[in-house]
C-alpha cells in the first residue's frame, strides 16, 4: 500500500529509523533543530497504512515542534518520535512494554540532543518504561518524581487561546452561550469540553472512538458522526484529534467564525491558512495554541519556577495568540505567517548566538 501523504521536505539535523529489537515495530526519532537547545517533543504511538506514513508523521511533527518551542519562548529545539503500528495490530501489555523499551534505546542514541515525552497514544506509564533505558525523558508520573500529565496544561493553553479567538471574532472572550464544535475527545479535547460545558458553552462533539459518546452525554453535548462535524454552524471549530483534517474540501464546507484547536498540523496543506482567510475564518495556529504541555514539561524539567508560576506562563498563551492575530491583521498576512515569523525570529537569533560562540 502506498503512503497517503507525500514525505515533507527534509530539513532535519538527524533522523534515526529502526526496527525495535524487542517489539519488531517501526520506530522513527526525528531531530529537526537544536538551535535553541536540546529538542523536546513527544512519542506518538499510532496505526499507519505504511511505514513511510509513520516516518512522514515524525518529520512533520518534529518540524512543528521547532516552531512550537520557538514561538513559546523556550530554550528548546524541536523533535518527535513515532512508533508505527501496522494496520490491525493490537498490542498486548508485553509487546507494548517492549516497544517503549525500544524507544528508550532509540532516544538514548541521541545523547541528550532529543528529549521525549508522552503524546497521542502514549502515557506517563509508558514514559516510565522509556526511562528504564534513557534519562532523556520528561513527563514521568508524580510518584516517580516526574512532572505528571501534560494534557492539563495543554488544555489550559487551548482554552485561553479560544478565549482570545472569540474576543477577536465576536468582541467578547466569554464562552457562555457560544457554539463550539470539538473534533476529538482525547486527553486534551475531553478536558477542554468539560471546562467549556461548565462555563455554559453550547457544545457539539465527536470522536472516532464511539465510547467517547459517554462523555458527550455526561456534558449534555450534541454528538455528531465523525466526518460531519465541520459542517455544523459554530463560533469556533476545535480540531483536537489527528492532523490533516482541514483539507481544501473541509475548509470550503466549514461553517464557523474561527478555528482554534490542539491537533498538530491540522492543515492538510500550508495553503489552507490563506484559504481560511479568504473565507473570513479566523485561524489560530496549532503550534501556538497547543504549546501548554511542552511549556509545562520543559520548565518543570529545568526547575524554572514553581508549578503555579509555570501554569501562569501557560495561560499566557492567550496573550501570544492575541499578539499574533493583531499583528496579522495590521500587516495583512495570515495568522499562520505571523506565527511562523515570530518563531523564525527566535531561531535566527539563536543561530546567530551559536555562530558567535563558535568563533
Amino acid at each position: 500500500m502506498s503512503h497517503t501523504l507525500p514525505l515533507p521536505e527534509f530539513a532535519h539535523e538527524r533522523v534515526e529509523v529502526v526496527t525495535g529489537r524487542r517489539s519488531g515495530l517501526f520506530l522513527a526519532v526525528a531531530l529537526h533543530s537544536s538551535v535553541l537547545g536540546s529538542a523536546l517533543g513527544g512519542a506518538r504511538l499510532w496505526t499507519y497504512p505504511h511505514w513511510s506514513d509513520a516516518l512522514g508523521d515524525a518529520l512533520r511533527l518534529s518540524a512543528a515542534m521547532t516552531l512550537k518551542n520557538a514561538a513559546a519562548g523556550l530554550d528548546a529545539g524541536g523533535g518527535k518520535s513515532v512508533i508505527g503500528l501496522p494496520e490491525g495490530t493490537v498490542l498486548d501489555a508485553e509487546r507494548r512494554r517492549a516497544a517503549f523499551l525500544d524507544l528508550g534505546d532509540a532516544v538514548e542514541m541521541f545523547g541528550g540532543a532529543y528529549r521525549t515525552a508522552e503524546d497521542v497514544g502514549s502515557t506517563m506509564d509508558d514514559m516510565a518504561v522509556v526511562a528504564e533505558r534513557t534519562d532523556h525523558v520528561v513527563g514521568l508520573p508524580d510518584v516517580a518524581g516526574g512532572s505528571g500529565e501534560p494534557a492539563g496544561p495543554t488544555s489550559l493553553g487551548v482554552y485561553e487561546s479560544l478565549r482570545a479567538v472569540l474576543e477577536r471574532a465576536t468582541g467578547s472572550a466569554d464562552v457562555a452561550g457560544r457554539a463550539v464544535t470539538i473534533s476529538g475527545l482525547g486527553q486534551v479535547g475531553g478536558r477542554l469540553a468539560t471546562r467549556l460545558a461548565a462555563e455554559g458553552a453550547r457544545l457539539a462533539v465527536t470522536d472516532v472512538n464511539p465510547a467517547r459518546r459517554a462523555l458527550a452525554d455526561d456534558l449534555g453535548a450534541v454528538w455528531v458522526e465523525p466526518g460531519t462535524e465541520h459542517a455544523l454552524v459554530s463560533d469556533v471549530f476545535v480540531p483536537a484529534g489527528i492532523g490533516g483534517i482541514l483539507t481544501d474540501e473541509v475548509i470550503d464546507a466549514l461553517d464557523t467564525r474561527a478555528v482554534c484547536g490542539p491537533a498538530n498540523n491540522p492543515l492538510a496543506d500550508h495553503s489552507g491558512a490563506q484559504r481560511l482567510a479568504d473565507r473570513g475564518i479566523l485561524y489560530a495556529p496549532d503550534f501556538v495554541v497547543n504549546a501548554g504541555g511542552v511549556i509545562y514539561l520543559d520548565l518543570e524539567a529545568k526547575q524554572l519556577g514553581e508549578r503555579d508560576e509555570i501554569m501562569k506562563r501557560v495561560a499566557g498563551i492567550g496573550d501570544t495568540v492575541r499578539r499574533i492575530l493583531r499583528d496579522a491583521e495590521e500587516r495583512g498576512v495570515t495568522p499562520l505567517a505571523a506565527a511562523e515569523e515570530l518563531a523564525a525570529g527566535r531561531l535566527s537569533a539563536g543561530a546567530n548566538h551559536a555562530e558567535a560562540l563558535a568563533r
